[in-house]
């Protein structure tokens, strides 16, 4: 057993008619109701990606100002930059935004910081050297809303600035031309969790006009959909359309970098969705970012030359050779620093020459399999750390990072990741204070639970053209997961290690439906189970393809003995 308890809020055969007499599968049917949606109206609102007129009429604080410094940008034709990220969300931002004002016909540079030499965000030898350029405006993406003395060293340049961002604010705004961020505390915008690209795309369709962000949306559709996934940003309200309607753009690409990457790594081009932004596309792109070269993805989104589009979807997959090889040397080295039965609060390791770039992953990696929130940090020779926090739904990493924030240099992030920099020697302290705020807040939640929709009691209403139909939730992702669906006293007909010993294959019987089981990342060893034994088991229904034949298979997120 993994989880110390499963949460099952709605377990009942019966299914909710109105659901069921509008064409709704009963599979489908249950799993809506189960998430709050129990009339057609709403569900088919909800499965189109929904956004009322009103809220598509409103506008962002700060887009108006932004318009008008940049028209004037353009009037006078001053040379201007785009500063982005070195991640997807801040890559795909600041392509986005520099090919809209390449089109529009102004001189428009692209800097992106290196992760390991800056670090993030906007930084005053950057500011320097682009006004060594003639640059006279900066607008940023994915970044700046916490630069305050940067900000004002801009202005001393003489620089214009526009910040458009989506991290989460402190006490003090930069003084800038413009600040266009959702989380703004006086911003009305009703859609605050919008990543670093949409709110990019927001500021594109408020410069071409309101009835060209359809046509916008076919350019950059693309883009928006692979940063926002990329970011695990909630997939609710307005998000939820971006990508619905974003992978569309995607899977019929004219964007020559998409459609080689897609080329190399994807066997089938047709079926281009959340997991494989998130798990093939994204990371590729990432890799450029965390190995100091993000102007390769930058490079690849922006060509429009076939043989450069070859050459920089080769060197993006040597990066990220690179990048897992790194990113599992440190995994083990700071899985080797934990107790041998494990950790009982949150993990935060730190050491000397661990590659920075990769610590974001390994947090990640640790968060995976330990189900607790993990801070990792390299430490370089001046003792100075910087790290990477990752954290579970049960805890606001940044909330406990604020709390303890005159121990850190600098911070930023959100609710769920966050970078930090810190002195080395404040480290154990941080360690101790992260693991009071951590017990403190959760102090009624003695352990990881695994929050089910609900039990399917009747396991025939697990045929392939029930499981199908739960496609049309999609995309899944943060905050609309993959269906999370338990049986419980099955018995267990058999069960083989797969994978070099590392996954377990089951099957499994109940009520005389035999169906088959994968768990990845589970030796069948400590599963715990053996053949005969009556089990539960939480699982995602899936379809499986092999040789032409087309069936349900359940991957597994959990499996314990049944207990009656």
């Amino acid at each position: 057993m993994k989880y110390y308890e499963w949460k099952i809020p709605y377990s009942r055969t019966a299914t909710p008619e109105a659901l069921l007499g509008a064409g709704f599968s009963p599979l489908l049917a249950a799993l809506l109701a189960a998430r709050g949606i129990s009339d057609p109206h709403s569900a088919g609102r909800f499965m189109a990606g929904y956004q009322s007129e009103e809220d598509a009429a409103v506008e962002l604080d700060g887009v108006r100002e932004a318009v008008c410094r940049i028209r004037t940008a353009m009037e006078k034709g001053e040379k201007t930059a785009v500063f982005g990220d070195y991640d997807v969300d801040g890559i795909t931002a600041a392509c986005l935004l520099v090919d809209y004002l390449r089109s529009e016909g102004l001189n428009c540079e692209i800097y992106i910081p290196d992760r390991l030499e800056e670090g993030y965000g906007l930084n005053t030898a950057a500011l320097d050297y682009l006004h060594s350029l003639g640059v006279t405006l900066i607008i940023t993406v994915d970044c700046g809303i916490t630069a305050v003395e940067e900000a004002k060293y801009a202005r001393g340049l003489g620089l214009g600035l526009i910040i458009t961002d989506h991290h989460e604010t402190r006490a003090e705004l930069p003084v800038a031309d413009a600040i266009v961020n959702p989380k703004r505390p006086d911003c009305g915008y009703p859609h605050k969790t919008l990543a670093g690209v949409g709110v990019a795309f927001k500021l594109v369709c408020a410069l071409e006009g309101e009835f060209r962000s359809d046509e916008m949306f076919r350019l950059y559709g693309d883009l928006v959909a692979v940063g926002t996934i990329a970011d695990v940003m909630p997939l609710r309200g307005e998000n939820r359309e971006l990508i619905r309607r974003g992978l569309r753009v995607l899977n019929s690409t004219t964007r020559l970098g998409f459609l080689q990457l897609i080329k190399e790594v994807c066997s089938e081009r047709s079926k281009i969705n959340t997991a494989t932004v998130g798990f093939v596309l994204a990371p590729r792109l990432n890799a450029a970012g965390r190995m100091s070269k993000p102007e390769l993805s930058v490079e690849l989104l922006l060509t429009d030359d076939v043989d450069e589009a070859e050459r920089l979807t080769a060197e993006l997959n040597q990066l990220n050779t690179e990048r897992r090889r790194l990113e599992m040397k440190i995994f083990e080295e700071a899985t080797a620093m934990l107790p041998e039965d494990g950790p009982d609060g949150p993990i935060l390791l730190a050491q000397r020459g661990w590659y920075q770039g990769v610590t974001g992953i390994v947090a990640a990696k640790m968060v995976e399999r330990y189900l607790l929130p993990a801070i990792i940090i390299s430490i370089d020779d001046e003792g100075v750390g910087r790290g990477s926090c990752r954290s579970i739904g049960a805890f606001r990493i940044y909330d406990a990072l604020q709390s303890c924030e005159e121990l850190l240099s600098n911070y930023g992030g959100h609710e769920m990741a966050a970078g930090v920099t810190i002195a080395e020697e404040n480290i154990d302290e941080l360690r101790l204070r992260i693991t009071q705020y951590y017990r403190s807040d959760i102090s009624s939640f003695p352990g990881p639970g695994l929050k089910l929709d609900f039990e399917v009691e009747k396991p025939e209403l697990l045929t392939v053209q029930n499981v199908e139909a739960l496609a049309r939730l999609e995309p899944f992702g943060n905050d609309n997961p993959p269906p999370c669906l338990c049986i419980t006293g099955a018995k267990v007909t058999s069960a083989q290690s797969i994978g070099a010993g590392q996954h377990t294959r089951l099957r499994i019987e109940k009520s005389g439906k035999n169906l088959d089981c994968i768990f990845f990342s589970m030796p069948s060893e400590k599963m715990g189970v053996s053949e005969g034994m009556l089990v539960d088991v939480a699982f995602e229904p899936q379809i499986n393809e092999f040789r032409g034949r087309i069936s349900v298979q359940l991957h597994l997120f959990d499996i314990r003995e049944n207990r009656g």
